[in-house]
Parts: structure tokens; sequence; C-alpha cells
């Protein structure tokens, strides 16, 4: 059984800020099931952003784990594009979450990245 997604959110944003890092929750999705997605920022005017991996890349129906994968690409892209991609994602999915990290080493925290 997978947590619920606030469950998910308060401890991942607690792992960064006992890692060093700062993390905060720039937008509460819903409460039990919503995407999350995490935006890495490297505060030097570029980012990354990680959404929930697709379900085909799981071999259970209903996977216990999250898994993330990076929305645009292995580099970091300015900072810019990745707001477009965020507020394109909430026109689609407006139960989403937004976390972003603040770590200028590029440390996203995130146990399963996937494709």
């Amino acid at each position: 059984m997978r947590l619920k997604s606030a469950i998910w959110v308060a401890a991942y944003v607690r792992r960064c800020h006992l890692e060093g890092a700062f993390a905060a929750v720039r937008r509460r999705g819903a409460e039990e099931a919503g995407a999350i997605f995490v935006k890495l920022n490297r505060l030097d005017g570029t980012a990354e952003l990680f959404g929930p991996a697709p379900q085909s890349v799981f071999e259970d129906a209903r996977p216990a784990d999250r898994a993330f994968s990076r929305c645009l690409g292995e580099r970091p892209a300015p900072e810019a594009k990745i707001e477009e991609r965020i507020a394109r994602e909430l026109r689609f999915d407006p139960d989403a979450w937004i976390v972003e990290v603040e770590d200028r080493a590029g440390r996203h925290f995130l146990d399963q990245i996937v494709a």
C-alpha cells in the first residue's frame, strides 16, 4: 500500500531539511493520491523537474514505492522553462503537489529515479 501524498511530501521535506537543503511545499495537491512534482532549484538560474514515473516502469499494477523521472532531460534547464512546464502540468492536473528544493550541489534526495 502506498503512502498518502500528504504524508510522503511531509517526510520528503523533512528529509531535505535534515540533509541541509531548503525545501518547501509550493502547492498542496490532493491529500490522498495527488501526483507529486519536485523542482530542484540549483540557485544559479537553472533547475530540474522530477515527476511521477510512467506506470509502465513498474512490475506491479499498484506499486508501493514512488518512482520519479526527469521531466525535461538529464541536464538542468533554465528556471523559466521549468516554471512553464509546472504551469502546464497544473493545467492538466490541478490536484498535483509542487515541492521546491534549493540545493547548489544539485542533490534531489529522491530514492528512485527511472527513465
